[in-house]
């Protein structure tokens, strides 16, 4: 599934999106530095109810926000890490299989501990106002 939107349309792109992957909690987020992986993490948990603020966990590896309902949005950022040893030595691996929302940005760098069930999104920049995402069931 395809989805192009602009800045202005990321809580509708988000909608559908969630509506894409129902039944998935594991989300392989691909795409160059500055392709807007964060800020459709933050509509997404918007519309997720998250009451905190979303912001790149790419110093801290793993951010946690809670959702109004009690569940939990696991944010992932595996930029930094080398290999699958270093992401199960960050405790990666215990977020992935808990069964709430994990979304992971980077995760070529970890490709191996991700489970099978993984969804892999691809984001690519259209131009300074649009996005290309390629949900990947």
């Amino acid at each position: 599934m395809v989805v192009n939107y602009s800045w202005a349309e990321i809580d509708e792109a988000a909608a559908v999106f969630l509506k894409a992957i129902e039944g998935h909690r594991v989300i392989a987020l691909h795409g160059e530095l500055g392709a807007g992986k964060t800020s459709f993490v933050n509509a997404v948990a918007q519309l997720l109810e998250v009451e905190d603020a979303v912001s790149s966990p790419t110093f801290s590896i793993i951010n946690e926000y809670r959702m109004a309902n009690g569940g939990i949005i696991y944010h992932l950022d595996l930029y930094r890490l080398k290999n699958g040893q270093e992401a199960i030595a960050a405790g990666v691996e215990d977020c992935l299989f808990c069964g709430e929302y994990c979304f992971v940005e980077w995760p070529e760098n970890a490709i191996s501990i991700l489970p099978p069930s993984t969804v892999h999104c691809y984001f690519t920049v259209i131009g300074t106002d649009s996005r290309k995402l390629q949900i990947n069931l």
